[in-house]
């Protein structure tokens, strides 16, 4: 199996677990990482040996094949394009950019240069959501009608050390926490058709409650409470809620119902569990035992399977393509608690495969 060079740009909090993991997929090899903090990037590439370098550097070096791309989301279009261009493949965090427009740029990009894009997040890989997936596929709730996703908390202020981009242009709790589940949903039921909704911005401002910069107001310039409707090319009709306004909830993180049972999935910004099943006929919840590898934090599966989509020639599970859908579903829904609308999302994607039963940690098909 070819081993893929991976040049890292970004190197702030979510850096790590990549590094740990890409340096143990079979199909990854970590080759350079580059931040505008260079200190960030010389302790991390002292950490896993490899070299530290500027972007342009990263860019040119020839053993680099996927650029993975862990910038802030203000920056994502702009360094997914450098590196396309650069003729590298691209593998970025998200959201997939700010807007349809980056979005669609990325995927050009791309398509212009015969090269493939992966989208975070990933975490629909992981043990507990591709166990969901084998439960809808094989029947266990019967036909899926309707599901609920709630993303209720009161915002990363409290302990991120820079959480000022979170409440400007491209922030907030939809484009923040909504890719997860979005992501989630699309992979068990498939493409979303229609969205509508409603926004609110209940604080004018946040107070930082960590770090450097604590005691510090950050002023709140998006909508930081939105309510959407979801309907589903297959017919399923979803409810979806993000917020960084609410306190405490008792509310189910994400739940699926069908003809014959219901479903209870795990936080989808986890790989693991727990997965829990009601069957109509049983009359009563039960956990089950996961079907599929990947149950501890495994970030980077998503990078190693765009390497395997690469060699194999084949579409990649979280591809550039579904990470559009889900933009296009979240710009939608911000356009919608603006004008008051149901809009038709311009977007459509396949429904990912799901990965095979028998993969082990760090294994890729």
């Amino acid at each position: 199996m070819r081993k893929f060079g991976v040049g890292v740009v970004g190197c702030g909090n979510i850096a790590p677990i990549y590094f740990e993991n890409c340096a143990h997929f079979e199909n990854l090899r970590l080759v350079a990482c580059a931040d505008r903090d260079a200190a960030k990037a010389k302790e991390l590439a002292d950490k896993y040996s490899v070299t530290a370098c500027t972007v342009d550097e990263l860019l040119a070096n020839q053993d680099v094949d996927i650029v993975l791309n862990l910038t802030v989301p203000a920056a994502h279009a702009e360094i997914s394009l450098a590196a396309l261009n650069a003729g590298k493949h691209v593998y970025l965090e998200k959201p997939f950019g700010l807007s349809r427009e980056e979005g669609r740029s990325i995927l050009e990009a791309a398509d212009a240069q015969g090269l493939k894009v992966g989208c975070a997040p990933d975490t629909f890989l992981g043990a507990g959501l591709q166990t969901c997936r084998t439960l809808i596929d094989n029947g266990a709730i019967g036909r899926p009608i309707a599901a609920t996703a709630f993303m209720l908390g009161h915002g990363p202020e409290g302990w991120h050390p820079n959480p000022e981009f979170f409440y400007q242009h491209g922030g907030g709790p939809m484009m923040d926490m909504g890719p997860y589940y979005l992501t989630a949903l699309v992979s068990l039921l498939g493409p979303v058709r229609t969205v509508c909704g409603a926004t609110s911005r209940s604080f004018a401002t946040r107070t930082i409650g960590s770090g450097e910069k604590k005691g510090r107001e950050v002023p709140v310039e998006i909508d930081t409470h939105l309510a959407g409707v979801l309907l589903f090319e297959s017919g399923v009709l979803g409810t979806l809620v993000t917020s960084f306004d609410v306190w405490a909830a008792e509310v189910p993180l994400l739940e699926i119902y069908g003809t014959k049972g219901s479903l209870s999935l795990p936080d989808p910004n986890t790989f693991g569990g727990p997965v829990r099943h009601f069957d109509a006929e049983g009359g009563e919840w039960r956990e089950m035992e996961f079907t599929r590898a990947y149950s501890e934090n495994s970030r980077g599966i998503g990078v190693a399977d765009l390497a395997s989509a690469i060699q194999n020639n084949r579409p990649a599970r979280a591809s550039g393509e579904l990470g559009y859908h889900i933009l296009d579903a979240m710009v939608s829904l911000h356009e919608c608690g603006t004008a008051g609308s149901r809009i038709d999302l311009q977007s459509r994607v396949e429904q990912p495969k799901a990965l095979p039963p028998d993969l082990k940690a760090f294994e890729i098909d």
